[in-house]
């Protein structure tokens, strides 16, 4: 049985791909309580490469695909091994490693819907000496769900409280909100792009990964034309269960629109923040009228402009960040996939059919065992 002090290592890169989390985290009465962090860097070319990818922009062999999915392998593996030294934490004293990996494509619909993340997890399992749960989102996929959102049950534990009604935005590359109804019932889907878009047109434009503060955005002004365009994509029209992706909104898909040409940067950058601010805002509306606040974590919340625009979409509602309750905006989502691990050793469910629309509920991911005795290959 699992012990209240038993550690859980939780690793993600999300669709931003801006860093690999890692987290120990204790799970006292069974609620996740973080313990350490770290955010690893990607190497720069990786870094590049796997956004191509992600894009659609760079084709992929199977020989390039072993190779790469590999070398992520070994970038978890740094990871939680940076976590480890600097936290003073003996691989010993970790039950296991949920690593989520990075996603490349997230197809949940068609004749034949999958998903793929890589970053061998028999890798992280060698080089750190623990075991290490990994493929969360195919279970659910198999059993006709989205595969994702899977945050929504830690938000319920961690941010939902009785009688009142509230919304968890996580703002990474892709949106997606929690609706935490007052009566416990927990719903949840991706709205569509949060940071993704305005990361990829900034790297673009200013050869910048992201855009600081929303500064380029703030310099421009938004173009009602283009805006319509894009706000008329159907997947904002879909009803839930959805999920989404860089595989389908990306540059190649902004550039599209004709309307693009006439604009400068600034004025792109401006309207795709009120695309991501908008979308938010009307799935909000929609979905959850009678919440009376929204509490935002992921790397959104350190965007100035972006969470001004959407406090104002959303008023008269609260917007918060998650840490005025006590949780990290920036570290939730990897201590999601340690909870999802401990699920996994424990045998219980990981996923919210509610959420996802699978069948039920599932047991989500698959063990990858330490070496025997626990000797690890750093």
């Amino acid at each position: 049985m699992d012990s209240e002090e038993a550690l859980y290592l939780g690793l993600i890169s999300g669709t931003s791909a801006d860093g690999i989390d890692a987290v120990l985290v204790r799970f006292p009465e069974g609620k996740p309580q973080l313990q350490a962090a770290h955010n690893h860097p990607w190497p720069a070319d990786l870094r590049t490469q796997i956004l191509a990818i992600a894009q659609g922009n760079e084709p992929l062999d199977l020989d390039a695909f072993g190779r790469l999915d590999v070398r992520i392998g070994h970038c978890f593996a740094d990871a939680a091994l940076a976590l480890l030294q600097g936290s003073d934490t003996a691989a010993s004293e970790v039950r296991a490693i949920g690593s989520h990996g990075q996603t490349l494509r997230h197809r949940p619909s068609g004749d034949y819907p999958f998903t793929l993340q890589l970053g061998d997890p028999t890798v992280i399992a060698e080089r750190c000496g623990i075991d290490v749960v990994a493929d969360f989102r195919r279970a659910d996929i198999a059993a006709g769900g989205q595969g994702a959102p899977l945050l929504p049950a830690v938000h319920a534990m961690l941010l939902g409280r009785p009688g009142h009604a509230r919304v968890v935005l996580n703002l990474g590359g892709i949106a997606n909100i929690t609706v935490l109804a007052a009566d416990g019932s927990v719903f949840g889907f991706d709205t569509g792009p949060a940071n993704g878009l305005m990361d990829a047109w900034c790297q673009r434009h200013r050869g910048e990964a992201y855009d600081r503060d929303g500064a380029l955005a703030a310099s421009g002004r938004v173009d009602p034309v283009l805006l319509r365009a894009l706000l008329d994509d159907p997947y904002f029209a879909l009803a839930p269960p959805k999920s989404t992706g860089r595989e389908h909104f990306h540059l190649a898909w902004l550039a599209g629109h004709p309307q693009l040409v006439a604009l400068d940067a600034a004025d792109v950058q401006a309207t795709l923040l009120e695309l991501s601010a908008r979308s938010v805002a009307e799935a909000i509306d929609r979905h959850a009228p009678a919440a009376g606040e929204v509490l935002v974590c992921g790397g959104g919340v350190h965007n100035g402009a972006l969470m001004r625009r959407l406090g104002e979409l959303l008023a008269p509602r609260a917007l918060v960040s998650t840490a005025r309750d006590g949780v990290d905006p920036d570290y939730l989502e990897a201590t999601a996939f340690a909870w999802l691990a401990r699920q996994r050793l424990l045998g219980l469910a990981g996923n919210l059919p509610a959420v996802t629309g699978a069948r039920g509920p599932r047991i989500l991911g698959a063990l990858h065992a330490a070496p025997i005795g626990n000797a690890p290959a750093r």
